[in-house]
């Protein structure tokens, strides 16, 4: 069976989920090799590759891809996959700069016919799928985030080292240093999700969603108008130029549901929009919808879910 390396971005030695995503897709494609850099974690392949070197103690994305590169090079695999996120597109961008191969984004489904795969893949901002070939001596793709389940855990292999050549040139975009802003449950890792939108009317009208995302353990998000108002975080903007999330529930007020914000949330399992408008494109689109004021409806929520938390 063909070897399938798949990069694996991770967290101070845990794979991110995406990566796990990516993982499942590799399996169906042929055998399996995990390639990390520096110390990761990875059960369930039957290899792994750490690349090491004193330019890559960080994300450093033109290091990355030249060590990718010189690796492809020398194990002349089948494919390699990366997951679709701002990081892996960016690595893999440099990966088929570096041989002049073409590299399918975001991608759904594949179906290998011959020398070459048919694949579906998200394009214009999640709004449309696109049927396309890949035909190259080596498949460079990344997996759209949320298409494939994780791979299950298992126990994790030793890795071999791989050490590529780089020049100190390549060290010229890297993170050199990180500042922790905030600890606990995140956008991407909330399983709830309270997110507001130009309906909240302003930055204090999001003190009940704030206060709700603490009672239910998740997390607040928002829309870009907010940020573009000044009235949330970059960080808290869910959308096609903000983060994708995958909560169980995602609860949006007063968010019309333009797709540039649907394409950041169509992943999470079940979506209350709450609207005063009936014909919003969120309310249509959403499993359940709440017609009426979002602070009247949201505080109703809130007084309810205190009652039930409160020991009788």
């Amino acid at each position: 069976m063909s070897e399938v390396l798949v990069f694996v971005e991770h967290e101070s030695g845990v794979p991110l989920e995406t990566s796990q995503q990516a993982l499942t897709l590799a399996a169906m494609l042929g055998e399996v090799c995990v390639v990390t850099v520096g110390g990761c974690q990875v059960g369930g392949v039957a290899r792994r590759l750490s690349i090491d070197h004193p330019l890559l103690s960080d994300y450093a994305p033109e290091a990355i891809g030249e060590a990718l590169t010189q690796l492809i090079r020398s194990e002349s695999p089948t494919a390699l996959l990366a997951a679709g996120t701002e990081r892996g597109n960016e690595v893999m961008s440099h990966v088929g700069a570096l041989l002049a191969f073409p590299v399918a984004t975001n991608v759904t489904e594949v179906r290998p016919s011959g020398e070459s795969w048919e694949l579906t893949r998200i394009r214009w901002g999640g709004s449309l799928f696109e049927e396309a070939v890949l035909t190259a001596p080596v498949k460079l793709a990344t997996v759209a985030p949320h298409s494939f389940a994780a791979a299950p855990a298992a126990e994790a292999v030793d890795a071999e080292p791989f050490i590529p050549e780089l020049p100190d040139t390549l060290g010229r975009t890297r993170v050199v240093e990180r500042v922790t802003i905030s600890q606990g449950i995140t956008l991407t890792t909330a399983p709830v999700v309270v997110s507001g939108g130009r309906g909240v009317g302003s930055p204090e009208g999001f003190e009940i969603l704030e206060e709700l995302a603490g009672l239910l353990g998740g997390a607040v998000g928002c829309s870009r108008v907010v940020t573009n108002n000044g009235w949330r975080p970059h960080s808290d903007q869910v959308g096609q130029t903000g983060t994708r999330v995958a909560p169980n529930l995602y609860v949006a007020c007063g968010i019309s549901g333009a797709i540039q914000h649907w394409v950041g949330m169509m992943a999470s399992k079940n979506v209350l929009a709450i609207n005063n408008d009936p014909e919003a494109p969120m309310v249509t689109k959403a499993d359940y919808a709440v017609i009426g004021d979002l602070h009247s409806v949201l505080g109703a929520i809130v007084a309810e879910v205190k009652r039930r938390k409160t020991p009788s």
